[in-house]
């Protein structure tokens, strides 16, 4: 019987496959065959897709290991302000945007540096005011964990006057009694959100139980849908989604029943400290999984915050803030009891953990849920690991904890200044911070992603910062590792942490034909960003994208 596919005159690299292997046959959505043209060609049929590669380089598809889709759907009608500096640009920015976005609603920019404005000023209402006085518009930063909002949106949203968003959140007050605009953590900014027409469905913190109206749910599966389109644009053929609750499980469910999602997706559960140990059965209101496309099994939890608002968890002091650590999000106990339920479950844990304090309570909620149930593969996750001490670096391997890291978050990468970051976290951490060397050192599982839309979703462009990184001072250990580590972390290294390493991240007879056929070079990424592209990509053995179309 013949294939579905070939794809020849390839070239592979042997971490991928055995030396002269040149093409593959794939049938039914999976590789059936590898070895050499003739060999490969022999199969075909009349019916068989035949595709010359022409000497491309062949890869597995990329696993993107921390992304948040919905939003990152959400963000690309948004107004981008990654490059945009100084009070002219952004000005000019806006105007154009409001010009194209007549109306009266709310209108939002998003990846704004905290340094936009200028090294020594943050923004605020009466900056935006002097843009927009009438129109509401907020600015979200770059991470996502801070906003920005004129006095009409404050006013809209009822915080001009401030409001109680609970610890680890705050709405910035000014001298004069009033909201400054700055808006920190999710709990504060989704007042704005709850502005747009999504009306916060895509906020980081939604619950995802409130009924919704069916036009709303068309509306937002597209957005779910388009940045699935994206996603295959970049090469990438699994999403490991860092933010979920039941409505995204019944919106995706949908999209992957009907077989309307060009990327698989992984889908976790987000708890905060109020639903303590008890939330973790939630996960069941996610209904049916759909096989080979929407995975759970997952429970995300926000530890801390990010540096730039001092609300990274750490475990000393901020070094210009002498006696000031931020207050973790969870408790240390209530983290400890959500740990141990959800292990006793068999659920896996993803923790945003940015702060040396909040990577060490993780490992302690780890361990603690180790002892407690019993040491088994769970391969519990820390998101981001921004900071941590030499001593954590050593826990990690013993407990089976795998690092999720994003080669686009140190400051100096991805059009990142650095400052104010770095100053705020300090020099005493700076030779462990964003180590990836050290943890591939270690044999620790790493795996890679961007967190889109916090930075841009190209994994071509994220290894290209991985390799391009430089230290942030003479003696500061150089933590880059190897374009073939790079490759392995965006493959197999995401498979294992999604526990999909037997069918995904690799090109094996019988596993999934998930392919990323790339044009250029890509050795010479660490000179140039543009050295690679992507050529095709190939999910379930169907093409999601085809840059000559």
């Amino acid at each position: 019987m013949s294939v579905d596919l070939c794809i020849f005159n390839v070239k592979i690299r042997s971490i991928f496959a055995p030396p002269g292997t040149t093409a593959l046959a794939i049938k039914s959505g999976q590789i059936v065959a590898r070895g050499t043209d003739a060999d490969i060609c022999a199969q075909a049929g009349t019916a068989t897709r035949m595709i010359d590669a022409q000497g491309r380089e062949l890869l597995p598809g990329f696993i993107e290991s921390h992304l948040h889709l919905f939003m990152g759907g959400a963000t690309l009608s948004m107004l981008n302000l990654t490059d945009v500096f100084g009070f002219d640009a952004l000005n000019a920015a806006f105007q154009a945007f409001i010009k194209k976005n007549p109306g009266k609603g709310i209108l939002t920019g998003f990846s704004a540096n905290y340094t936009i404005v200028g090294d020594n000023a943050r923004p605020d209402r009466h900056l935006l005011d002097r843009i927009s006085p009438n129109r509401p518009i907020c600015m979200l930063a770059v991470d996502l964990h801070c906003a920005w909002a004129n006095t009409r949106a404050l006013e809209l949203a009822g915080i001009l006057h401030g409001a109680d968003v609970g610890q680890g959140a705050e709405v910035v007050m000014g001298n004069d009694g009033l909201a400054t605009g700055e808006l920190r953590e999710f709990e504060a900014m989704r007042y704005i959100q709850n502005l747009t027409d999504l009306q916060g469905r895509d906020s980081l913190d939604n619950t995802g139980i409130e009924p919704v109206a069916e036009e709303s749910r068309a509306h937002d599966q597209a957005l779910i849908r388009r940045a699935g389109l994206y996603c295959a644009q970049h090469g990438i053929t699994s999403a490991v989604n860092m933010d979920g609750n039941p409505y995204q499980a019944g919106l995706m469910r949908d999209l992957a029943q009907a077989g309307e999602m060009p990327v698989r997706v992984s889908l976790p559960l987000k708890l905060v400290e109020k639903d303590g140990p008890e939330g973790v059965d939630r996960i069941d209101l996610f209904g049916e999984e759909v096989r080979g496309w929407l995975h759970f099994g997952r429970i995300k939890l926000f530890l801390d915050g990010v540096y730039d608002t001092w609300t990274a968890l750490t475990v000393s002091d901020y070094p210009e803030r002498a006696g000031f650590r931020s207050e973790p999000l969870i408790a240390p106990e209530v983290f400890n009891a959500i740990c141990v339920a959800a292990d006793k479950r068999g659920i896996q844990m993803a923790t945003h953990a940015v702060g040396d304090g909040a990577v060490r309570a993780t490992i302690d909620g780890y361990e603690a849920a180790q002892k407690k149930n019993g040491k088994r593969d769970s391969r519990h996750r820390i998101e981001h690991i921004d900071t941590i001490t030499s001593p954590d670096l050593d826990r990690l391997k013993p407990l089976g904890i795998v690092a999720s890291m994003q080669p686009v978050h140190p400051p100096g990468s991805a059009g990142l200044p650095l400052e104010p970051t770095t100053t705020i976290m300090g020099r005493g951490r700076w030779d462990t911070a964003f180590p990836w060397r050290m943890i591939r050192d270690r044999d620790i599982p790493l795996a890679f992603g961007t967190d889109w839309p916090v930075s841009p979703l190209s994994p071509l462009y994220a290894i290209h910062c991985a390799l391009a990184r430089k230290p942030w001072g003479p003696d500061t250990p150089d933590q880059r590792i190897s374009l073939e580590e790079c490759l392995l972390a965006y493959t197999t290294g995401g498979a294992y942490a999604d526990f999909t390493e037997d069918c995904r991240g690799a090109l094996q007879e019988g596993f999934v034909a998930d392919l990323v056929l790339i044009d250029g070079s890509l050795d010479d990424l660490a000179q140039d960003k543009d050295a690679a592209r992507i050529s095709l990509t190939i999910c379930d053995g169907k093409i999601t994208h085809d840059a000559e179309l």
